[in-house]
């Protein structure tokens, strides 16, 4: 799994929202950006990043952050998910796993003795040039959205 680094530049994408809606990184020129990745909607870890992400959104956008979350669920499956909670940021729906891949977050991964190819939970921190700020290895699900606004803090 070869994951972006800081100082990289973020991918050029396109894909779709779960309201179906062109989604391209030419939405996020000019603004920092938050993309996150995470392996399923409506798992337990999945949810609290999510709501996280939701609760600390207008203190994000104060702070001129746009939110960004891709995983490789459907359009619909997204639709409901943002629905159930609420989220006010776009999902982007990654089946065909090339955003998940140009990141590098698709990889070995283990969960209870079983070893399979997943998702990995990581999060990327994008300036106004489309350069990675930083990387969020391993993100606190239940306060995801004051972590970032920490790091962008101490930058």
């Amino acid at each position: 799994m070869k994951t972006l680094k800081v100082g990289a530049t973020a991918p050029k994408f396109e894909g779709v929202d779960q309201n179906n809606k062109k989604i391209t990184d030419d939405d996020f020129k000019g603004s920092k950006w938050v993309v996150y990745f995470y392996p399923k909607d409506n798992t337990p870890g999945c949810t609290a990043q999510a709501c996280s992400l939701r609760d600390g959104y207008d203190k994000l956008l104060s702070k001129g952050i746009k939110v960004l979350g891709v995983s490789a669920d459907s359009v619909k499956s997204h639709d409901k998910f943002s629905s159930k909670f609420s989220l006010p940021f776009p999902l982007l729906a990654d089946e065909a796993k090339e955003l998940i891949n140009s990141f590098g977050v698709w990889g070995p991964k283990k969960f209870m003795g079983r070893e399979y190819e997943g998702i990995h939970r990581l999060t990327f921190v994008i300036d106004e040039n489309g350069l990675i700020m930083h990387v969020i290895q391993k993100p606190k699900t239940k306060d995801h959205a004051n972590e970032i606004l920490d790091l962008l803090e101490l930058h």
